[in-house]
């Protein structure tokens, strides 16, 4: 219990300056462990998954003194393999937003600068990692909000496959593109940690009934990948991003892959078809929340849900549920056809995570879509259930961290990983997430 304790003593000294918490679990009933591959290994959790005995607020007030009597699959699996569920994560209410600036308890800063934000909407989750107050953190991401976050905090963030973990415990954001994932420091990690929470859940009728690969051991494998990049992904980028995409292309090049040229859709068009679906399956998903059940009343929502609830209702509406979301769904699935075409050509595709680093608190106010805006890249991806994985590539005039995603076909965790592990292994990148560390000792 010794580590725990010290990591708990980290939380308790750089939480009042990071807010990256919104529970610390103190209670040692609470933190014993079993014996298993994560034995004693602090883990946090965003606050959008149920933990039973410890309070799920979704970062919203709504939710502020629920205690949920069950683990969602995710937390349950990773307490049998071992692991100590820490603490409780600082997000987006009901994961609305991509800088943490809407959750109802405070704005979780950046650990590289503290008036800029940590993205969203597992800022919190990226934030610890990115501090060294825990080694993994799991957040979900529906259009970003796992890869988008750690690229700003300079941390690893994978999001697997749509179906390949469970849902279930999941607070339901958009429930055809809400997919749980891990943000750490090093590929090894997430991968063992991919390993424990993969996999069929009867509790979850959307997870896949496929085989779990050995993801430790396809690591390290020499295989000579063709490597998909889109011009159509680099519009719009700024140039410190651009150049350090640049130098990730080069190292993939000196370890035997090939480089293609890409023609896709263009990224922006997701962003309409995410906007309208994702808003109405937002309000279908908050009408269960009237304080009757569980929770306090609905007055207590805050000013984006409210937006997101009534935008959504809108869409569904007769006379204006062909005009908008039934089109939406048909943009979507020409998406989920184009990728298709473009994986009988490639592996996997490149682009850089975002088109920014981390934005200063406050700046999304000058955007009625910040989050679209800033998870354009990876709002394709995530609509048509693709597996991502950020990592970290360098640093920008102002020493923020820069990321690069990598896509690859569905189910294709392995390739990601594999691919990934090489980077790691090829280059100093990763001294990003050192130094991250360093300011928080």
């Amino acid at each position: 219990m010794k580590g725990i304790e010290q990591n708990i003593e980290k939380i308790e000294k750089y939480n009042p300056i990071l807010n990256c918490f919104i529970t610390v679990v103190k209670d040692p009933s609470l933190l014993k462990f079993k014996q298993g591959p994560l034995t004693g290994i602090p883990i946090a959790v965003k606050d959008n998954f149920c933990t039973a005995g410890i309070r799920t607020t979704a970062a919203s007030k709504v939710l502020e003194d629920f205690i949920p009597p069950y683990d969602a699959t995710v937390v349950k699996r990773l307490k049998n393999a071992g692991a100590v569920i820490i603490g409780k994560t600082n997000m987006d209410a009901w994961a609305h937003g991509s800088s943490t600036e809407t959750s109802d308890f405070g704005t979780t800063r950046n650990p590289w600068d503290l008036n800029r934000v940590a993205g969203g909407s597992s800022g919190g989750s990226a934030c610890a990692v990115s501090a060294g107050l825990v080694p993994l953190a799991i957040g979900s991401e529906t259009a970003g909000s796992i890869r988008q976050p750690a690229s700003w905090c300079g941390v690893v963030g994978l999001k697997p496959t749509y179906g390949r973990v469970s849902r279930y415990g999941l607070i339901a954001m958009c429930s055809s593109t809400d997919s749980p994932g891990i943000l750490g420091s090093n590929i090894t990690d997430i991968t063992k940690t991919l390993q424990i929470i993969a996999g069929k859940d009867p509790f979850d009728a959307t997870t896949a009934d496929r085989a779990v690969p050995n993801y430790i051991s396809l690591l390290g494998r020499k295989v000579r990948y063709i490597i998909g990049v889109s011009d159509e992904y680099l519009e719009g980028v700024e140039e410190d991003v651009l150049n350090r995409f640049e130098d990730v292309i080069e190292v993939f090049k000196k370890l035997g892959c090939k480089v293609k040229k890409i023609k896709t859709i263009s990224p922006k068009y997701a962003i309409s078809v995410y906007t309208i679906v994702q808003r109405a399956e937002v309000s279908s998903n908050l009408a269960r929340y009237t304080g009757i059940r569980y929770g306090n009343n609905r007055s207590l929502f805050g000013s984006e849900a409210k937006k997101r609830i009534v935008l959504g209702t809108y869409t569904l509406c007769r006379g204006y549920y062909d005009e908008y979301y039934k089109r939406a769904q048909k943009v979507r699935r020409l998406l989920l056809e184009d990728f298709k075409k473009v994986f009988k050509e490639v592996d996997v595709i490149l682009s850089p995570t975002t088109p920014t680093t981390a934005l200063k608190v406050g700046e999304s106010e000058k955007y009625p879509f910040f989050g679209e805006l800033m998870d354009k890249l990876l709002e394709p991806s995530s609509l048509v259930g693709l597996p991502g994985i950020n990592l970290p590539c360098g640093l920008d005039r102002n020493g923020l961290p820069i990321g690069f995603q990598i896509v690859a076909p569905w189910f294709e965790e392995g390739l990601i990983l594999n691919l990934s592990y090489r980077f790691e292994k090829e280059t100093e990148y990763f001294g990003v997430i050192k130094k991250g560390f360093e300011r928080y000792r």
